[in-house]
């Protein structure tokens, strides 16, 4: 994928609309969000950074924290998604222009998150889709369970659960194969979702008994290592405390032959 395609395709395909976001915010945008003392010192460090493998995470801190915006008012929160998509672009040039696939793909699930949340799911899937295709090209495992989980819940949103279906299929054959269950635990939410929106109640409560199987197991496993890890302490302080009382014994009849 070569740098400027990346990013002419990805300007050209968000359209007018999205392109007004890429101007910076005015002033008025920064006067009506309250921003923290994090959001004005990471800003500061923008403006006086050069170095561009610096500047880009400076850009993606700053897009994340405007990415904070679920429990905003409405108002507040149209002006943080301004913003973060703003500072993603930003950064997602930078990342561009250096071939940092890491950093791509963080711009473009930051960026699917805001227009998922704007309900522009034509540009959110777009991106999303992206980020899929740099997890797979780089065979990051995580990277395309997450981006899977991300498309589902696309999908469902424009009704296609066809599709939401398939990859939510891939996503648990990867969970398996890798025995990864906590990314299990997120598919079977998904399936949860998708069989409630089909109205399939027993294909959902189904996967809700295996999403609670496995959490179930993960915490007895998790409950089993923190006894062992106890066992193993107590027994090291009792070895100590027994070590120490032999020395203690030892240097009295040292002393008492002398």
């Amino acid at each position: 994928m070569k740098k400027l395609h990346i990013l002419v395709i990805a300007l050209l395909f968000t359209g007018l609309k999205s392109f007004a976001y890429l101007q910076r915010p005015d002033s008025a945008a920064h006067q009506t969000a309250p921003l923290t003392t994090n959001i004005d010192t990471l800003k500061q460090m923008v403006r006086s950074e050069m170095n561009d493998t610096l500047r880009s995470a400076l850009l993606t801190q700053l897009a994340i924290q405007y990415l904070k915006y679920d429990q905003l008012d409405s108002r507040t929160r149209r002006n943080f998604q301004t913003q973060a998509l703003y500072y993603t672009y930003e950064a997602l040039h930078l990342y561009s222009g250096m071939n940092d696939t890491v950093g791509l793909r963080t711009s473009f699930d930051n960026l699917s998150k805001v227009y998922r949340s704007q309900h522009n799911l034509i540009q959110a899937k777009w991106f999303a889709v992206q980020s899929n295709a740099l997890a797979r090209a780089s065979k990051d495992i995580p990277g395309i369970m997450s981006s899977l989980l991300v498309l589902a819940n696309i999908k469902m949103d424009i009704k296609d659960y066809t599709l939401a279906m398939r990859d939510l299929d891939e996503a648990l054959k990867i969970s398996k194969v890798n025995h990864l269950p906590q990314e299990e635990v997120k598919v079977q939410d998904g399936y949860i979702l998708l069989y409630n929106r089909l109205k399939n109640y027993t294909k959902a409560d189904i996967a809700a008994k295996r999403r609670d199987f496995i959490n179930d197991s993960l915490l007895k496993s998790e409950q089993q290592l923190v006894a062992k890890t106890q066992d193993s302490v107590r027994i090291k302080k009792k070895a100590s405390a027994a070590n120490r009382k032999s020395t203690k014994t030892n240097s009295i009849k040292k002393i008492a032959s002398l």
